[in-house]
């Protein structure tokens, strides 16, 4: 068993919330036909999940060409981790299949209700709370991979020496993108 399988719900519990998405799916939909876009988003997505959970993370749900995850708040290494190998195999995976975008994601840290949310008799696990809103927010279009300092507080320091910081807002992001205007 795992803790997302023994987690007895609803709890509320401190995690590193993480979104991420793909740029330029809405120029890839436009040029691939419906079932094609789809077929590539569903084996990106199976990517995705296997690595998040590999690293010891949760893929809540996946919306589309994103998705939402979390990892135990002591698991913060974990998590910038499972990103950047996410990155590097996703990157990878997705120019094979003729996509000309890449993958981006933020992560923040901090307290989350998790429960079970949907159609009586077919809940799904869901997160709500503050830190879904800011983990949304921590996605950047110029920056491949931006953690609030909530993460970054969390990393240790072999983990941290892969960030810059970048304000305002405070945000930390990987040594390889340029900084945001």
């Amino acid at each position: 068993m795992s803790y997302w399988t023994d987690l007895r719900l609803p709890a509320e519990c401190d995690l590193v919330v993480g979104t991420y998405d793909l740029t330029a799916y809405t120029i890839y939909c436009e040029h691939t036909e419906p079932l094609r876009a789809l077929d590539v988003v569903t084996r990106y997505t199976a990517l995705a999940a296997r690595i998040i959970h590999d690293a010891g993370g949760w893929l809540i749900k996946p919306i589309g060409d994103a998705g939402l995850f979390v990892f135990r708040a002591e698991n913060a290494d974990d998590a910038v981790a499972a990103m950047q190998t996410l990155q590097a195999e996703g990157d990878s995976w997705l120019a094979a299949e003729d996509y000309k975008g890449h993958m981006r994601a933020g992560l923040h840290c901090g307290p989350v209700a998790v429960g079970r949310i949907g159609r009586y008799g077919d809940e799904q696990l869901d997160i709500i709370g503050k830190t879904v809103n800011v983990a949304t927010r921590a996605l950047r279009p110029e920056c491949t991979l931006a953690l609030t300092p909530a993460v970054f507080r969390k990393l240790s320091a072999a983990s941290r020496k892969l960030f810059k910081k970048h304000t305002p807002p405070v945000s930390y992001i990987s040594l390889n993108d340029r900084r945001p205007r």
